[in-house]
């Protein structure tokens, strides 16, 4: 949340700064708000507003991207001998015999 807020304020300054700088000479002065003219603080509300939301949205995006590699990685995980013995069986890599023998030691 803190980075979000510096992140804000940062932008808002910023956007701030080159709406002083485009004002052009004459146009605002010195210590001057610049109210009514050039971009003003709406635009910079704006700005500050589309940026933390893409922060937001990166932010989601790579926790859910976290999320659902940890989720992949706990199902195989779960994944017990004896299922991966029927699987074996079942492809026809293991014959009747061997599937037998495999499944006492397991059990």
């Amino acid at each position: 949340m803190k980075i979000i807020l510096l992140t804000g304020v940062t932008i808002s300054v910023l956007t701030s700064s080159y709406s002083y700088a485009q004002a052009g000479p004459g146009m605002m002065g010195p210590g001057m708000m610049n109210w009514g003219s050039g971009m003003g603080w709406g635009w910079s509300i704006i700005m500050m507003a589309f940026w933390i939301a893409v922060v937001v949205g990166i932010i989601f995006l790579i926790r859910w991207v976290v999320l659902s590699t940890d989720r992949k990685s706990e199902h195989r995980a779960e994944e017990s001998a004896l299922d991966i013995l029927d699987k074996r069986y079942a492809r026809g890599e293991i014959n009747k015999e061997e599937f037998e023998e495999k499944k006492k030691d397991l059990v």
